[in-house]
C-alpha cells in the first residue's frame, strides 16, 4: 500500500522517510518542481532536510491528483496553507492524518476544522507529539499521539500503517486536545527562547514551561480538550521538547528576539516556518474574546508585534500580582 504525504518540508520529508524505512512506497507531494526533481533523482532534500539520504521507495510529485486514489494521506503542509493545499486534493473517503500544528490566522480555526471544510469526505486523525524532524529521519526513537476522530476502528486501521520500530503511536480519541497542545506549545517555545536569548537561566525557563502548561490546559479544556491528553505526548511532551532546544524553530525565533532582533529580522530568509509567530496573534485574540487569562501568550504576541521589547516582556510577567499556583490561575 502506498502512503501519501502532502508537504516536503522538514517534517513531511522526515515522516516520509520513517514510513518508507521498511520498504513501504511513499508518494511525497512538494510544491517546488526543482525539489521534486532532486528527491526523485538524488534522493535528497537539500532545501529542508539536508541531513537525510532518502529511501529509494519515496517518490515525489508536484501534482496532488497523483494522491487521489490513496487510502491514507498525511497532510503536513504548514497550518496557514492547509486550506489552500487541501482544496487541490480530490475529495474522497480516506484517512487524512493532520500533522501541521497551528491555528489558522484570521479564522481562528483548528486544522481539523479547516480540513473538515476542505475535505468533507475524509476521516480525520491528528498526529502530534515531541518530534524534531532530523531525529525522526535519522531513525531515532520517537513516540507520538495519534488522535482519531473515528475512534478505535480508525486507530486499528491506522496504527499499523504509521507504526515503525522507531515510531511508536499512542491512541487517543481527543482530537481537539491533540490539536491544541501542538498549537499552543509553539507560542510558549518562543517565550522560552526569549529567556535563553536574554541569558536568564534554567530556573526561568522551567518556570515558563510550567506556567505555560497551565495556560495550555486552560485554553484546551475551555475548547473541549481533556486534561489527560494535554498531559501526554501531544501536550506536555511536545512542550518540553520545543522549549528546550535551538532545534526548535520557535525557540530559535524567541532566542533571536531575546538577543535584540525584531521578529521581521529573525524570520527573514528562513525556508522553514516558525508557526508560533502566526499562531500567537490569533491565540491571543481567542483568549481575550473567550475571557481566558493567558499572560505568556499575550506577552509573546506583544513582543512579536513590536509593542514591547524582550526585557520589558519579562518584566511584565514578573510583576503580575501574586496568587496561588494552578491551571485555573495565571
Amino acid at each position: 500500500m502506498t502512503i501519501g504525504v502532502i508537504g516536503a518540508g522538514a517534517w513531511g520529508t522526515a515522516l516520509a522517510q520513517v514510513l518508507a524505512s521498511d520498504g513501504t512506497p511513499v508518494l511525497l507531494w512538494a510544491r517546488e518542481e526543482e525539489l521534486v526533481a532532486e528527491i526523485n533523482s538524488a534522493h535528497t532534500n537539500s532545501l529542508f532536510l539536508p541531513s537525510a539520504k532518502l529511501a529509494q521507495t519515496i517518490t515525489a510529485t508536484s501534482d496532488l491528483a497523483d494522491l487521489a486514489g490513496l487510502s491514507t494521506v498525511l497532510a503536513v503542509a504548514p497550518a496557514q496553507h492547509l486550506a489552500r493545499v487541501l482544496s487541490g486534493l480530490p475529495d474522497r473517503t480516506r484517512d487524512l492524518v493532520l500533522c501541521a500544528k497551528g491555528i489558522e490566522a484570521g479564522s481562528g480555526r483548528l486544522m481539523g476544522e479547516v480540513a473538515a471544510q476542505a475535505a468533507p469526505r475524509a476521516r480525520l486523525a491528528v498526529l502530534s507529539g515531541p518530534t524534531f524532524a532530523h531525529e525522526v529521519a535519522a531513525g531515532l526513537p520517537t513516540a507520538v499521539t495519534l488522535a482519531c476522530s473515528g475512534g478505535e476502528a480508525q486507530w486499528e486501521r491506522l496504527a499499523p500503517v504509521i507504526s515503525r520500530p522507531t515510531m511508536r503511536p499512542y491512541y487517543s480519541d481527543d482530537v481537539i486536545g491533540a490539536e491544541i497542545g501542538g498549537a499552543v506549545k509553539n507560542v510558549l517555545a518562543i517565550a522560552c527562547g526569549v529567556v535563553d536569548g536574554l541569558d536568564l537561566g534554567q530556573n526561568a525557563r522551567a518556570a515558563l514551561i510550567a506556567r505555560g502548561y497551565a495556560e495550555m490546559l486552560r485554553f484546551g479544556m475551555a475548547r473541549g480538550g481533556r486534561a489527560e491528553t494535554l498531559a501526554g505526548l501531544c501536550g506536555l511532551g511536545d512542550l518540553v521538547l520545543t522549549c528546550s532546544s535551538t532545534s526548535s524553530r520557535n525557540f530559535s525565533l524567541g532566542k533571536a528576539l531575546g538577543q535584540g532582533m525584531t521578529a521581521a529580522e529573525a524570520l527573514a530568509g528562513k525556508n522553514s516556518v516558525a508557526e508560533g509567530a502566526h499562531t500567537a496573534p490569533v491565540l491571543a485574540d481567542l483568549a481575550s474574546r473567550e475571557g481566558l487569562d493567558m499572560p505568556i501568550v499575550q506577552t509573546v504576541n506583544a513582543l512579536l508585534s513590536g509593542a514591547i521589547g524582550a526585557r520589558e516582556a519579562v518584566a511584565s510577567l514578573l510583576s503580575r500580582p501574586l496568587r496561588a499556583e494552578g491551571p485555573g490561575t495565571a
